[in-house]
């Protein structure tokens, strides 16, 4: 190559670096463009990746798509001023990402329960299921992250599970012709929330009976509750339609724990799953170093 052609091509990769820069809002340390996209559909959430991006959860969703990542997911979504929701969902779609769940207000996952058809419970949760549609409107999530609440002592099992079932198939008819699917999640935070596993999730999901009501299988939760990961994701794969992450212990990220990440994401990829693998953990060291750490994680389990 002679030295005219060398600094022709030196002065194109730079100004392509300034322009990916000035695209992505952020400054790089890097001046590579993008890394390749993951083989699954990884989601990251706010605050991941703020040393590297900054506290602005948009720069934080450009800086995320550098990295390869084509989705996020918000818990607090809900939460958030309409004027940023819509942003958010903009954002998204100029970058061709897939906006993963958010939770739907229902008054808080604990003693504001389903189980026992408490009529002021059932109208927070219904006012929760007409928001949620709006607000998808707004960010593009088609995504609502559901937990029915605490197990009530004085009412038999069955009891409350057909209180929950009436609750849900109410809120499947406000979501459904929307195109918008509650995902029930199980839980491992106390012994005294309702729903706690995989099989119980699938068996109330069948029999609600629409695609609006389907399960979200965290990782992390269900290694504490059941284990036998993929065994129980083969027994319900066809009422689960969200998947999130955590190692155990310690709820960080996958490499960071117990739980062979690798192989179960080989068996979701096999599967053809393609919606959002929502990274809802915690990051296992501070600062730059961490978050960096993080995207080596995903690649190393990603290497299937």
């Amino acid at each position: 190559m002679n030295r005219s052609t060398f600094i022709k091509q030196g002065f194109l990769a730079a100004g392509a670096a300034v322009t990916a820069n000035s695209l992505y809002g952020y400054n790089s340390s890097s001046s590579k463009m993008a890394d390749t996209t993951f083989k699954l559909n990884y989601a990251p959430h706010d605050g991941m990746f703020k040393e590297l991006a900054g506290a602005s959860f948009l720069d934080q969703i450009r800086y995320m798509h550098d990295r390869g990542f084509r989705a996020i997911e918000d818990n607090g979504m809900s939460g958030r001023p309409i004027a940023e929701q819509k942003a958010i969902g903009d954002l998204l779609s100029k970058l061709g990402m897939q906006m993963g769940v958010f939770v739907l207000d229902k008054g808080g996952n604990g003693a504001n329960t389903l189980a026992t058809n408490n009529k002021d419970h059932l109208e927070i949760f219904i006012k929760g299921c007409k928001q949620a549609v709006e607000i998808s409107k707004r960010c593009g999530g088609k995504f609502t992250t559901v937990v029915p609440g605490d197990f009530h002592r004085a009412l038999p099992i069955e009891q409350q599970t057909a209180n929950v079932i009436d609750a849900l198939r109410r809120g499947a008819e406000i979501l459904e012709p929307h195109g918008i699917v509650m995902v029930l999640e199980p839980l491992s935070d106390t012994p005294d929330l309702f729903l706690r596993t995989s099989q119980q999730t699938y068996l109330i999901c069948r029999a609600v009976n629409s695609p609006s009501c389907k399960i979200l299988y965290d990782v992390y939760h269900m290694q504490r509750n059941e284990g036998d990961l993929i065994k129980n994701m083969e027994l319900t794969w066809n009422e689960i339609a969200y998947i999130q992450t955590g190692d155990n212990p310690g709820r960080k990220e996958p490499t960071t724990g117990e739980i062979n990440y690798k192989n179960l994401f080989k068996f979701l990829h096999e599967k053809g799953y393609k919606d959002p693998v929502g990274m809802e953990h915690g990051i296992s060291k501070p600062g730059k170093e961490g978050e960096e750490r993080l995207v080596q994680a995903y690649r190393e389990v990603d290497d299937f």
